[in-house]
């Protein structure tokens, strides 16, 4: 008799020992963490976890937030600095990023295509990126946050010789500091 409780009372506590339930840290007002003991545990737990996710996408005033919720360039006709609708148009939706971003700074490049002397080419991008920044100033954008360069023909986009890598290339470029 006495080997049977024994017996019942071992494989009593090793199956109560099988399953650990999900330990809950953090306050009472309801803001703690799941905490997965790597042991067998019902799909409830594993829901409340895949429900505090970290929001999907880019930082917030990143490079890449820039990108993808906005756009970070501009393009030029040849030979030209001038600021064309479609271009006035992107600089208004970069100003209002950069309007709701106000610790950002960023630098303004201006490039070229590889026609003209390197020379020429840097002074066209730097008469690109002036053009951009002049636009922002004139959107209420802080002059201070705003830094210009131009790598004239230097950094092609597109390195071929051709009207297509052309277009790319004649370029101002927002890059977040």
């Amino acid at each position: 008799m006495r080997w049977k409780l024994l017996v019942i009372s071992l494989v009593g506590l090793s199956l109560a020992a099988c399953e650990t339930p999900t330990e809950v840290t953090g306050s009472a007002s309801g803001k703690g963490t799941a905490v997965n003991t790597g042991r067998s545990q019902s799909s409830a737990p594993q829901a409340m976890i895949a429900s505090r996710a970290v929001p999907m996408g880019p930082r917030r005033g990143s490079q890449e937030d820039l990108v993808t919720n906005v756009g970070d360039r501009v393009f030029f006709a040849l030979d030209s600095f001038e600021l064309e609708a479609d271009a006035l148009a992107m600089l208004e939706k970069q100003a209002a990023w950069l309007k709701q971003n106000p610790g950002i700074s960023v630098w303004v490049e201006g490039h070229a295509d590889e026609r003209g002397t390197r020379e020429y080419n840097l002074a066209l991008g730097e008469r690109r990126a002036s053009a951009i920044r002049d636009y922002l100033v004139a959107l209420d954008i802080q002059p201070n946050r705003m830094q210009t360069r131009s790598y004239g023909m230097e950094r092609p986009v597109d390195p071929r010789s051709a009207k297509e890598a052309w277009d790319k290339n004649r370029r101002g470029v927002m890059v977040v500091r």
